[in-house]
């Protein structure tokens, strides 16, 4: 081998390297962005969910003025009318509404619900777990103390405590919900806090004086946020299966306002009128609550350091 080639060959061999140690090098965001980009599924997921949620907001208005449908008037002529007669796509109901815009209607409350009440439980959980982990002592005795309590009674009965108490509306169920679901998210904030508190980047900003609220801030609430992002995920498909459950029994959002629990609801009166008033809420139903956990699965997976480092 000429000293030429030699010089290539090494010269070669350093650019190898050098893009294997930048391989390394990149950050679990860049890695997790990579992941998703190759996971198809998780992809196909986020566009239907995204699809579905802006279907949702934009296309009821649009379809009522421009095939004459609405959501709210009652023609009882055309009542459970199936799918495709006339301007109605997805049929009527037993009062002659139109079913496709009712659901997306429906849609906006289930979603809304959704993301509403897990954002608002996730930022309880963040909150109440920060504090916990990172002071501990007496703080953190008195929150696993009000935790531990609060988890001991059933979330089914304090749910149909609250529905008999209150007439819930959207707006209502959210904070209900908001308020009763963080106290899994506290948990794992708390025990990721109390493992953060004590790496070198943490004990080095304590010691050179940043005050508690800049090293929760700047420090600790980076490193937790693909715990939370996971469990937002989860949490709004789980949401979207206990409105559906308080709509069955009778304590979630009361009718004409349509969700897709109520609606599936009110359609087992109707099984052998209007058979399809039942498949369309529960398919949505299915598709959103699918799409959620696969989400959630998929991020889970990105996030996963151990993947990160076999790869």
């Amino acid at each position: 081998m000429s000293a030429e080639q030699a010089i290539a060959a090494k010269n070669t061999g350093s650019i190898v390297k050098l893009s294997e140690d930048n391989k390394r090098s990149r950050s679990l965001w860049s890695e997790a962005l990579a992941h998703i980009r190759r996971d198809k599924l998780t992809l196909l997921a986020l566009s239907l969910l995204l699809t579905l949620t802006l279907a949702c907001v934009f296309l009821p208005p649009y379809l009522e003025n421009t095939l004459g449908v609405s959501a709210t008037r009652t023609n009882i002529v055309d009542k459970y009318k199936p799918p495709g007669f006339e301007n109605y796509i997805l049929g009527t109901d037993q009062l002659g509404r139109d079913q496709l815009v009712r659901l997306l209607y429906g849609g906006r409350v289930s979603l809304g619900v959704a993301y509403g009440a897990s954002l608002m439980s996730i930022t309880i959980g963040i909150i109440f777990g920060m504090i916990a982990g990172y002071y501990g002592g007496r703080i953190d005795d008195v929150i696993n103390w009000f935790v531990s309590t609060l988890s001991s009674i059933p979330s089914i009965f304090l749910l149909i405590l609250v529905g008999v108490i209150f007439s819930p509306t959207p707006e209502v169920l959210i904070i209900l919900l908001g308020l009763l679901g963080w106290i899994t998210t506290c948990r794992l904030v708390r025990g990721e806090v109390l493992s953060l508190k004590e790496r070198e980047f943490v004990v080095a900003a304590r010691a050179l004086g940043a005050p508690t609220l800049r090293l929760m801030v700047q420090h600790l609430f980076p490193n937790i946020v693909s715990l939370v992002i996971i469990s937002l995920t989860i949490d709004a498909g789980t949401l979207i299966l206990v409105e559906s459950g308080l709509s069955y029994l009778g304590l979630g959002i009361r009718p004409p306002t349509p969700s897709w629990g109520n609606m599936l609801t009110e359609a087992r009166k109707y099984l052998s009128t209007g058979t399809h008033l039942i498949i369309w809420p529960g398919i949505m139903i299915f598709i959103t609550v699918l799409c959620f956990f696969i989400v959630g699965d998929g991020l889970r997976d990105a996030f996963d350091p151990r993947k990160t480092q076999q790869k």
